[in-house]
């Protein structure tokens, strides 16, 4: 008995790992190498060993299916497919992949003719679209060519489908199949033969987008494909790049996922942060309505459905969108209702019945104010007065801010309204704000600063006449030539054209 106990620990012992993922590099010297993982366009270090006599071997039990790669010095990767199966590979230099065999793994048989397969045809390809340029349109070559060339895609496709069709189990069909598009029907057409949809065959394919993609199926998350096609669905190719189109499409795809999975926690995470991060105007409100949506909110468990964040994260995640939630394009913002220059006289944003509003937030301190702030007054009087446009401003002015606000204003002749939370009535407020609200004012008035998202000065807002937002953080050339148009003036003479606008007054908006 001892001794089959004895035999059996030799046996344990002896198979290193459950799953082995093993290389055989010809030329490599010996050092250290890593295994790296996908997840969507990320490369992650997944695992490191010494490669010795051009051997080296890793444990699969640790990796998670999907695509992974032999990372060796000088940037060189070895991708191949991992499903929890043991993988031999050897290959050598110079071209790792094009000269990799696999000795053992049923994925990566298929996988790495594949590779070769369409290495092969891409190389013909572009050869004969090299000939193509040396050929006249008109002539039959050219046209016998261009024939060719569409045989060869066809081809491709059809060894895709095949390989699909053998392989249905394998990931490696899964990750091919998911890689092309999907089949688009001709158009319908009358009884004349005249398309009755000129958008039906584009309007079938964003809606068939996903149909080659599992997504129940998180190892497809694990490869640089699902990345990829994200992407691209969410491109100015599929569609419209205004922030309520991205808000739906991007609802529409994130609540088909499971939200436990690493499919969710990806999709959500991309979206997010790419719009948080876009110079389009408008574009944070897509950040926002996924914060609200898919971390700020809570599952049937009481927790945030963005599992993959800490509580700090979420936290700091969930305060930026409630900065931001006040001034996304499209909704109406909280009113402000504050003193002028006279420190008695009430004014109200509300109240206003201009068609169209500039809400402008300065600093007479900030040296861009400085400089804006005087043509803000130029486009006012010359323009904007007498087409029922109105600005209310709203200054920095407590403490000795109270008298730059009110000198500034004087000297730079500043006829549009000019409120502030004055040196008095901050005073008052921090002793106690109910002598202000809500007789006079709100507590979104009096924090204007966090109600507003304002923390770099001038920022500037445009309200239609509703008092929704229609545009933000604009230069004011970029302000003229908005109004303008707006007002079917769009030919009018500009005081400030875009072209002669100094490039540190646009940076300063668009950037904020």
């Amino acid at each position: 008995m001892r001794s089959f106990i004895c035999l059996l620990f030799i046996l344990i012992g002896t198979n290193t790992f459950s799953q082995e993922i093993k290389f055989r590099v010809l030329g490599q010297g010996d050092t250290t190498v890593n295994l790296v993982r996908y997840f969507g366009k990320g490369l992650y270090y997944s695992d490191t060993a010494q490669i010795k006599k051009g051997m080296v071997t890793f444990d699969g039990s640790k990796q998670k299916p999907g695509i992974l790669a032999l990372y060796l010095p000088g940037n060189r990767m070895l991708e191949f497919v991992y499903n929890n199966e043991d993988i031999y590979i050897e290959t050598r230099f110079p071209d790792i992949m094009k000269l990799a065999e696999v000795k053992k793994s049923a994925e990566n048989k298929i996988f790495f003719e594949y590779v070769h397969y369409l290495g092969d045809e891409r190389e013909k390809t572009l050869a004969m679209q090299e000939d193509l340029k040396k050929l006249t349109i008109d002539s039959d070559e050219y046209k016998a060519l261009q024939e060719k060339i569409k045989a060869a895609s066809g081809n491709v496709k059809a060894y895709q489908l095949n390989l699909i069709a053998k392989n249905p189990d394998k990931l490696v069909s899964k990750i091919i199949k998911m890689s092309m598009d999907v089949e688009i029907p001709e158009a319908p057409k009358d009884k004349k033969g005249n398309i009755i949809d000129s958008n039906y065959q584009f309007n079938y394919y964003r809606a068939h987008y996903w149909d080659n993609v599992d997504f129940t199926d998180d190892r497809l998350v694990r490869t640089p494909i699902f990345h990829n096609k994200l992407e691209k669905f969410f491109s100015k190719d599929m569609m419209i790049q205004h922030w309520d189109t991205v808000i739906h499409y991007g609802f529409e795809v994130c609540d088909k996922l499971n939200q436990k999975s690493d499919m969710f926690q990806y999709t959500v995470s991309w979206i997010t942060s790419e719009y948080e991060k876009s110079k389009i105007m408008g574009m944070d409100k897509v950040f926002v309505r996924m914060g609200e949506r898919y971390y700020c909110s809570t599952n049937e468990e009481g927790k945030s459905p963005a599992f993959w964040m800490t509580e700090k994260q979420l936290e700091k995640l969930c305060d930026r969108v409630k900065e931001l939630q006040n001034t996304v394009l499209g909704i109406v913002p909280p009113n402000i209702i504050l003193r002028d220059t006279t420190d008695v006289t009430w004014r109200d944003l509300y109240s206003l019945e201009s068609e169209y509003t500039i809400l402008y937030f300065w600093d007479p301190e900030c040296g861009h104010c400085k400089k804006v702030t005087p043509k803000l007054q130029t486009l006012y009087a010359e323009k904007f007065r007498d087409r029922n446009i109105e600005i209310f401003a709203v200054g920095k002015a407590v403490g000795e801010d109270f008298e730059k606000w009110k000198a500034f204003i004087k000297k730079n002749n500043l006829e549009f309204i000019n409120v502030a939370v004055t040196d008095k009535m901050y005073s008052m407020a921090m002793e106690d704000a109910r002598q202000l609200v809500p007789r006079y004012t709100t507590l979104e008035s009096l924090n204007y600063q966090q109600t507003f998202d304002v923390f770099t000065t001038p920022k500037v807002i445009i309200l239609n006449k509703n008092k929704e937002i229609i545009g933000k953080s604009l230069s004011i050339s970029q302000i003229e030539e908005m109004l303008d148009r707006l007002q079917g003036k769009a030919d009018a003479k500009k005081l400030f054209p875009i072209s002669e606008e100094p490039k540190d007054e646009r940076d300063q908006q668009t950037s904020h």
